[in-house]
């Protein structure tokens, strides 16, 4: 039986910047069950208001680390009055990824989250990119840190693009997390040669000024890259996954992220999605 499909509102960010409940109706009427917002950008009561007139279930949300650990409680409190289940950690900013000094904190900060989330009856979930796929010792960092958070706190939000970017298999590390693995985000690309330098200035975070190359790497809506994504639907549902979640953090050259998306869910509907 075909999971539910969510967009992640990253991917239209612009339009609701500027017509946030107009761009809501129009997700809902592409085909979309759910949204993952990208932060609590609007009061939380009317950002459910606006969810629930237009039958879109809000199941997780993006939230930076940093705005989480200043008010936990109060953070988490918000994710609450949303209705929400998960509540993600979605970037790590650079400084206090795996590796480097802030790290320790890093994790600190997300255990405590995590407890007062599970204390709210909602669960944390961790969204990686692919610089946790750096190898310590003989362990992939990501692969640490789901060791060292167990998994009745920290639960898992697999970005099958970054997983593939970072050299691995989407399908088998989603398979490998199966039962820790409530959503899943289904994200595409195409990438010519090695991977370009500056990747996440394509994802909208700023860097230091130089521009990646966006001919070398391209985001795509789902079904237009390189992602086996019928087997990931598949490594999804054996997972036991509730939800799948498109994102594509930039529209491909020449479509609007409105169009990008609604490219995506045309795709998976073909597929019975």
């Amino acid at each position: 039986m075909a999971l539910p499909v969510a967009l992640q509102l990253y991917t239209v960010r612009e339009d609701l910047a500027k017509d946030f409940e107009g761009t809501v109706k129009k997700v809902a009427e592409m085909g979309y069950q759910g949204v993952e917002p990208a932060g609590l950008s609007l009061p939380v009561a009317e950002m459910k208001a606006i969810f629930e007139k237009y039958n879109l279930a809000c199941v997780s949300s993006h939230v930076p680390l940093a705005t989480l650990a200043a008010d936990i409680e109060g953070e988490v409190k918000k994710c609450k009055e949303l209705g929400l289940k998960y509540v993600v950690i979605p970037y790590l900013p650079d400084g206090e990824r795996p590796g480097q000094a802030g790290y320790e904190k890093t994790l600190a900060d997300m255990k405590a989250i995590a407890e007062e989330c599970k204390k709210q009856g909602m669960t944390e979930l961790y969204h990686n990119h692919d610089f946790e796929f750096i190898k310590v010792g003989d362990k992939y960092a990501l692969d640490l840190m789901y060791e060292t958070i167990p998994a009745d706190l920290l639960q898992t939000e697999l970005d099958t693009c970054w997983v593939n970017v970072g050299g691995e298999d989407p399908v088998k590390y989603v398979e490998k997390y199966a039962g820790r693995a409530p959503v899943v985000h289904l994200k595409d690309f195409v990438m010519h040669g090695k991977k370009p330098a500056k990747m996440y200035d394509l994802i909208g975070i700023e860097d230091d000024g130089e521009k990646a190359d966006a001919d070398a790497f391209s985001f795509m809506p789902v079904g237009y890259g390189v992602q086996n994504i019928p087997a990931i639907l598949e490594a999804a549902e054996k997972a036991g996954a509730e939800w799948v979640v498109v994102e594509q953090d930039q529209p491909a050259k020449g479509a609007t992220a409105m169009e990008s998306a609604k490219l995506s869910r045309e795709y998976l509907k073909k597929l019975g999605w």
